[in-house]
């Protein structure tokens, strides 16, 4: 007779709460009729940290991608109109990716999209509970144990 894993039932609750998040997500976009896929907006959001448009390169670093894949999302991007292409100032070799007026105006709909998933997602919670989950959150995003946390 095996004993049970509860680090293995954890590790697929964490995979299946992230499916949900994910899906909901996902219908939150559809409904809202962006036209824009998560990951195109994962990519406007990152933009948009951005003090100045960045490289393809840079872009493709910060999501973590091969720079082929942020390509790819910057063409279906300013196909729409969200972004657009830029030469660099001082290296006419080096393109920069501009939000547009209207992927700035994507942006506050994609902050509303994922704030109504969450409100959805968060729904079953108590404030209560909705605090030692953040905390918790903050714990594995960070990797630091609870009580050594910044304030």
């Amino acid at each position: 007779m095996s004993t049970p894993d509860p680090d293995g039932l954890l590790a697929e609750q964490l995979l299946r709460f992230t499916r949900r998040v994910h899906r909901i997500q996902k219908r939150h976009l559809l409904q809202r009729d962006l036209g824009i896929t998560p990951a195109q907006s994962r990519l406007l959001r990152t933009l948009a940290h951005y003090s100045t448009p960045p490289r393809m390169a840079d872009l493709a670093e910060r999501l973590e991608v091969v720079p082929r894949a942020v390509t790819t999302l910057v063409d279906g991007l300013e196909a729409s109109g969200k972004v657009r292409r830029a030469p660099d100032p001082t290296n006419r070799r080096v393109i920069r990716i501009e939000l547009t007026d209207d992927g700035r105006s994507t942006l506050g709909e994609l902050r509303d999209a994922r704030r109504s998933a969450a409100e959805e997602i968060l729904a079953p919670l108590t404030e209560e509970q909705r605090k030692v989950l953040g905390g918790l959150l903050d714990t594995l995003i960070d990797g630091t144990p609870l009580g050594e946390q910044r304030c």
